[in-house]
């Protein structure tokens, strides 16, 4: 794959391409990006973590990364197409799990989700044991103001259907959920999107944090909150914020483009 011209590589993902074919060597591409992004934010702890993405040809399958490789590495050659029923349709490697029954239920149940990330990044997995929502306490906790939602059962390893289902019922519309003493799970309408919520949530989550060790923290008016949200928390502002870090990986990481 060549490297694309760096004004070209800004808007890659919003522009409009030619054939299934193409739009799925870009969605594959841009799902490695985001494992390494995730791995130089340090989400990435042991085998834990996953991120897929529907399959442009055939909305019942999607892309994942193989269980047991590290983050850092992953090159779109080395993603795994899975279908709705745990079987591997191409490529070599292992199925997480957890990633399939999570990621299969979510898929199915929201049409409009294309991409979905789960880690267990330090701040999220924190707050997920608080087993309540987040407030609006900046710009990215605004994001999420009623957005969001605690699935509060323990599903710790999520090998069952009905825990899996479970998760996609209780995230319905929304962009985010917590798994309470787990970690957290982002939606989007493009890879992107989903691995900048993702970003986000852990930001706010750290905020968040950091704000109740220190004192009484003061959320954003709901009004405010909701305006924020609606201008800043958009699927194209998702995935235009998450620009930055793509444009870092592509040039710093050329193994991306093989």
């Amino acid at each position: 794959m060549t490297q694309p011209a760096p004004t070209t590589m800004v808007f890659a993902a919003q522009s409009a391409t030619a054939d299934v074919a193409s739009e799925r060597a870009l969605r594959k591409h841009r799902l490695a990006a985001a494992l390494r992004v995730f791995a130089r934010l340090g989400f990435d702890i042991g085998v834990a973590g996953h991120v897929t993405a529907r399959d442009p040809g055939d909305p019942d399958l999607f892309w994942v990364n193989p269980f047991g490789v590290a983050f850092a590495p992953i090159r779109p050659a080395d993603l795994l197409l899975v279908d709705h029923h745990g079987q591997v349709v191409e490529g070599d490697g292992v199925l997480n799990t957890a990633a399939f029954r999570i990621h299969a239920h979510v898929h199915a149940a929201r049409p409009d989700v294309v991409a979905a990330a789960h880690a267990h990044s330090v701040h999220s997995s924190a707050w997920s044991a608080m087993k309540r929502p987040l407030l609006p306490l900046t710009n990215e906790g605004c994001f999420f103001f009623e957005d969001h939602v605690v699935h509060t059962d323990h599903t710790g390893i999520t090998v069952e259907d009905d825990k899996a289902k479970a998760i996609a019922a209780d995230l319905g519309p929304h962009r985010a959920a917590f798994l309470a003493n787990h970690g957290a799970l982002t939606v989007g309408a493009t890879v992107d999107e989903a691995a900048w919520w993702f970003i986000a949530l852990e930001h706010a989550c750290h905020v968040q944090l950091l704000a109740e060790a220190a004192g009484t923290p003061h959320p954003v008016d709901p009004a405010d909150a909701r305006l924020v949200r609606d201008t800043m928390g958009t699927a194209h502002a998702g995935w235009f914020s998450f620009q930055p870090l793509y444009q870092q990986i592509a040039r710093e990481d050329p193994d991306l483009f093989e």
